[in-house]
């Protein structure tokens, strides 16, 4: 599984107002809504209710909201780079900048686990993160995420 088979250029946005961890989720169901035509706040919903479990702030600046969602037929995700980080109750208590959210079929079974290994472990690299950070344009950002197996191999 590869970043190319996650998303959509129409999936990465740059978000300048997100105020609060809510406001964040709303915007990741506003943007599957858009990319993909997902009702967003069916969206809102299955995010909140994944997100009740346990935050999905994993540290330094980071946040891997996902959720099962009927009419979804493959993994898909969304990626928001945040102008202003947002407090996001991450583990370590660093707010977030970085969203990557995963939405995945109700029935997907190990695909889910792939794309969110994958997001996981590729969002842990400092400079990687750093690269995304210093390039808030939606285009660039697109093509960063979907080379970064490349780069990553070589």
């Amino acid at each position: 599984m590869k970043f190319v088979d996650l998303l959509v250029p129409q999936a990465v946005k740059v978000m300048g107002a997100s105020s609060s961890k809510k406001r964040v989720m709303h915007d990741l169901a506003d943007v599957v809504e858009s990319a993909y035509g997902i009702a967003a706040p069916q969206v809102v919903e299955a995010l909140m209710e994944r997100e009740s479990l346990g935050c999905t702030g994993v540290g330094h600046g980071v946040a891997l909201p996902h959720a099962r969602l009927p009419g979804i037929h493959e993994v898909k995700g969304v990626f928001l780079l945040l102008e202003k980080p947002v407090d996001f109750d991450a583990v370590d208590r660093q707010p977030v900048d970085v969203v990557f959210g995963l939405f995945a079929p109700e029935d997907a079974g190990v695909e889910h686990l792939k794309a969110l290994a994958l997001v996981s472990r590729t969002l842990r690299d400092a400079a990687f993160c750093g690269k995304l950070r210093a390039n808030p344009d939606a285009g660039k950002l697109y093509t960063i995420l979907t080379e970064a197996q490349s780069v990553q191999a070589a």
